[in-house]
């Protein structure tokens, strides 16, 4: 298989996670990834992260989103850091940065600037809450942009407090929509020869993850959704759909219609509205599915066609998820080209790994 990105060359400036999540995206679709890092520690991901196995002294993170990019480190500060992270970008085809708004332009290496040397080129950009506005300068980190997005509030009980997502979502997302604009980009550059500038941000990504509900709550008299007493799964989706405790283990049930459902239950009182009564119905479900273990229940019912899933752990998954379970552990790239899935890199490079070839390649000095 020829890789669709075969011969583009992203220089990556990133650091955490959202730009260089986008970066192995393309990596994975054939892309080379040059990272660019300072020489004073490298990208903070490689000690920032709390991990039982390191490798090479760096976290395990760092190299399960860094793996097979090549490492050089620059010290952009200086003149002839800078003058080589140019001669770097002047023959790549893809440059992504993901500092905080106006430290890129400091530096020399904003869009505008970096325009002025190589009319065009691809550019991405990932900020926390966007180039302006009053929360333009706060810190674009994961957990703070899940609190401010609304992400945080909507998720969980209604007695719970705020129930962040146990996995850095903004970062990931953003990540996934800036492929998608810089993939965009490639494509008309290779139609016509034009660059651009593709920007996202972590707001913006968590938002985007939220249209349906957005969506809903604007044209619904902005009526905001509301979280269930227990297991609430949807803001806005009737009985029976939620996450329900078991004798032992949890079922998620999806959408199911109450009557097919009162048939199957034997719940000849599981009668009402699906949205005015959820409550009510909800707490009639949960009593039932309560008396069997969810295994039980995920066999009997899924048998007789509802829509339902046991709630399983990490190892439950992997063993019972089958062929694609086992493709992506260790984690591989979710897309498959022509049948066939990259084969990933097992680590990511030692700091400035790559720095001597990647000098004497590009002549950087």
């Amino acid at each position: 298989m020829t890789a669709p990105l075969s011969g583009i060359t992203v220089v990556d400036f990133s650091q955490f996670l959202s730009g260089p999540y986008a970066s192995l995206r393309l990596l994975d679709m054939g892309a080379r990834v040059i990272k660019i890092e300072n020489p004073h520690g490298g990208d903070l991901c490689r000690r920032h992260y709390v991990s039982d196995t390191r490798i090479k002294g760096d976290s395990t993170l760092f190299h399960a989103i860094n793996r097979g990019k090549e490492s050089i480190a620059l010290d952009l500060k200086t003149t002839d850091g800078l003058n080589a992270a140019r001669r770097l970008i002047a023959r790549a085809d893809v440059v992504i940065q993901n500092f905080r708004p106006g430290v890129i332009d400091r530096l020399g290496l904003s869009y505008e600037q970096v325009r002025d040397f190589k009319p065009d080129v691809v550019y991405g950009s990932i900020s926390g809450y966007g180039d302006s506005g009053q929360w333009a300068a706060l810190p674009g980190q994961d957990l703070l942009a899940q609190a401010r997005s609304g992400l945080m509030w909507l998720s969980g009980n209604a007695a719970d407090g705020p129930v962040p997502m146990g996995l850095p979502i903004a970062d990931i997302s953003a990540g996934a929509c800036l492929t998608q604009g810089l993939l965009a980009a490639l494509f008309r550059h290779a139609r016509t020869g034009r660059g651009g500038h593709v920007q996202t941000s972590l707001l913006e990504a968590l938002m985007d993850m939220q249209f349906e509900f957005l969506s809903t709550w604007l044209t619904n008299a902005e009526t905001p959704p509301q979280r269930m007493e227990q297991g609430s799964a949807h803001g806005y989706l009737g009985a029976p759909y939620g996450v329900y405790a078991c004798a032992s283990g949890h079922l998620a049930l999806a959408m199911t219609p109450l009557e097919r459902l009162r048939d199957v239950l034997n719940l000849p009182d599981l009668i009402g509205d699906p949205f005015k009564d959820r409550e009510k119905l909800r707490s009639q479900i949960a009593d039932c599915l309560a008396s069997r273990p969810a295994a039980d229940w995920e066999k009997e019912l899924g048998a007789r066609g509802i829509w339902c899933a046991r709630v399983l752990t990490w190892e439950e998954m992997r063993a019972n998820g089958g062929e694609v379970v086992r493709q992506m552990l260790p984690p591989a790239s979710p897309i498959r080209i022509e049948g066939k899935r990259p084969v990933p890199a097992p680590q990511g490079p030692v700091l400035n790994q790559h720095g001597a070839e990647l000098r004497a390649e590009f002549s950087l000095g």
